[in-house]
């Protein structure tokens, strides 16, 4: 299967939705349609540090996608890449897509000019983890999060 890695277009949405609703379940969390809308705008929006990737069949089929964040950092001079969410279509796990993706971040890091690309994971994601440990040694932070829910 011959795939392609590009930045997400406008004619994408349907299938993002479709990935994104597989991830966000995957999480175990109930699919947003305010936070969905805002992702994808932000996604679409050139003036946002919200971008995608997918990763599409010879068919124009995506099989999976991945969006990232630009931002800068206090500890170091040229801006980081956070890779948000990765997901690719169950189906076909196991074929490569999730490194090809990572793959295209990092030689756009390296094109950029970004002094670091970094993501996290559930700890019980062995699957996934499996394919970052090889792109380099777990970082060995604990992340804390805290929750403020609209009102």
């Amino acid at each position: 299967m011959t795939v392609t890695i590009r930045k997400a277009q406008a004619h994408d949405a349907s299938r993002w939705r479709e990935l994104w609703d597989g991830y966000t379940r995957f999480y175990e969390r109930t699919p947003s349609e305010e936070v969905t809308h805002h992702a994808w705008a932000r996604i679409l929006d050139p003036s946002s540090p919200v971008h995608a990737i997918v990763a599409e069949r010879d068919d124009g089929f995506v099989i999976g996608i991945a969006n990232y964040l630009v931002h800068e950092s206090t500890s170091q001079l040229r801006p980081v890449c956070y890779l948000q969410d990765l997901f690719v279509d169950p189906a076909i796990r196991g074929e490569g897509i999730g490194g090809q993706l990572i793959d295209w971040l990092v030689d756009e890091a390296k094109r950029k000019g970004w002094s670091r690309l970094y993501w996290n994971t559930k700890e019980n994601n062995y699957r996934a983890r499996a394919l970052y440990d090889r792109y380099t040694p777990h970082s060995g932070f604990v992340r804390y999060v805290i929750d403020f829910p609209s009102s």
